[in-house]
């Protein structure tokens, strides 16, 4: 079984309705999957109340210390892909998770609020040696804000940015939240959309990702440039980032 954890430590950068996302892109592609929701806030089990169909079941473990038992009974059930949808902020829970994870995703808006909260998340998961990568999540279609967030996050990653920038980023459109009111994932919503296209996009580079496979960018949606194909971005919108793992994070890694 295969665990993909989306953290990240501000609230709103859509974590919840990624991990619906992918979820069902996933299942559409063979997957067994499971939900864990760490988030006592409760979006996916609301989603699911809402739901129409039984699968994707969400299991919501607000305990650090079951995440691994629970992880280990999916497994023997026969589950291939657990998604865990962790809290804003950094917490025990969270800290757990990306312990367990193979894939650490984590998502972000394309402004500085977002890309700066992406540090404390990135320290933890440098401290488990776990595989991550960016998702650059409600963006504008095209733009140089999109250029300018994919070099930060780069920078601060201090990585080459095509190897941690997952693809294609998603960009805000009205199906993703009317999706999800209605107990939906957007490529049941709306399966031939630019956003369903997206997302299970997403999912074909994240499961290569945790394969080991280097997608072709192909995969990518057509209306979309790559970061490569953009506009160098301004050195004086691109801000310095620095890594500093704070106290809280230390204790919870320890």
């Amino acid at each position: 079984m295969l665990t993909i954890v989306l953290a990240t430590q501000k609230g709103g950068s859509g974590k919840s309705t990624l991990a619906i996302g992918l979820a069902l892109a996933a299942i559409q592609a063979g997957q067994n999957v499971r939900l864990i929701e760490t988030d006592s806030q409760g979006t996916l089990s609301n989603w699911q109340a809402r739901r129409p169909y039984a699968e994707p079941i969400v299991e919501p473990v607000y305990s650090a210390g079951d995440i691994e038992q629970r992880l280990q009974s999916l497994e023997r059930s026969g589950v291939t892909l657990t998604i865990i949808d962790t809290a804003g902020g950094v917490s025990a829970a969270t800290t757990a998770a990306i312990r367990y994870a193979d894939l650490c995703l984590i998502p972000a808006r394309p402004n500085i609020a977002d890309i700066e909260a992406t540090a404390s998340t990135l320290s933890i998961v440098r401290a488990w040696n776990k595989p991550f990568a960016f998702v650059l999540n409600q963006t504008p279609i095209r733009g140089q804000r999109i250029n300018n967030a994919a070099t930060a996050l780069g920078e601060e990653a201090a990585l080459d940015i095509a190897g941690v920038l997952a693809q294609p980023f998603i960009v805000m459109r009205n199906d993703h939240q009317d999706a999800l009111g209605a107990g939906l994932a957007v490529t049941e919503y709306a399966p031939t959309g630019k956003s369903a296209d997206e997302v299970r996009g997403l999912w074909q580079w994240v499961e290569a990702k945790l394969n080991g496979v280097e997608l072709d960018s192909s995969v990518i949606a057509d209306e979309q440039q790559t970061i490569g194909e953009l506009p160098a971005p301004s050195a004086e919108i691109i801000p310095a980032m620095f890594l500093h793992t704070p106290a809280k994070t230390a204790e919870l890694v320890s």
